[in-house]
């Protein structure tokens, strides 16, 4: 199949078919955040995810997970969860945070994890992260195959005062301050601090 480049020259777009899951064929952008349940047992688990995206113009919240994980079980149960934006720099540590449970079903890699308790909810933050989410579970749908979508309403919202938009300040040299994290899938990353202003058509709305 043939398209036209902007430049004038043809281009050809290769069909993938969808018997099989296709994210895998190509990349693209996501943030990369960390979510925090609390476990059966009083403990705190957190679990990185990309899959995540405001639901609405309204404070409400969600992310794709598995019933076979702990963060869909818990997330349910207690009906709450945090939400952590971790910087650049803490990519380590969402690193740490995916890693794998051991024979115990525990996490010892979470003991290297730097957390603050959260204000609202019973939960856990990802210490220095930039942006935190305090969400108390709102509906969970089923159905995506084996996947979920967890939506919850948030409860509590706190910005570290680097990273907060104001009036008096040009949002470029935000960004080149308190540069953004984000995960290019299917497994890189990348920093965020040049950006440009979109080109919204006159008129236009939410």
């Amino acid at each position: 199949m043939n398209d036209q480049r902007e430049d004038g020259a043809a281009a050809e777009l290769i069909r993938l078919g969808v018997d099989h899951r296709v994210w895998d064929r190509f990349f693209q952008v996501s943030p990369l955040v960390v979510v925090g349940t609390k476990e059966l047992d009083g403990s705190f688990d957190l679990a990185p995810k990309h899959m995540v995206t405001p639901l609405g113009w309204d404070n409400f919240f969600g992310f794709v997970c598995t019933p076979a994980h702990g963060t869909y079980v818990n997330a349910r149960r207690e009906g709450a969860f945090t939400v952590s934006f971790p910087r650049p720099s803490q990519v380590l540590s969402a690193s740490l945070a995916a890693a794998p449970r051991c024979g115990e079903d525990e996490k010892p890699s979470l003991a290297l994890l730097a957390t603050r308790p959260a204000t609202v909810v019973e939960g856990v933050l990802l210490k220095d992260a930039y942006l935190h989410f305090e969400c108390r579970t709102e509906k969970i749908v089923d159905g995506f195959g084996r996947n979920s979508l967890i939506a919850g309403r948030i409860v509590e919202a706190l910005v570290e005062e680097d990273a907060i938009r104001r009036s008096d300040r040009d949002d470029q040299e935000l960004l080149m301050e308190a540069p953004l994290l984000a995960y290019i899938a299917p497994g890189r990353y990348s920093e965020v601090n040049q950006t440009m202003a979109f080109p919204f058509h006159e008129g236009s709305s939410r």
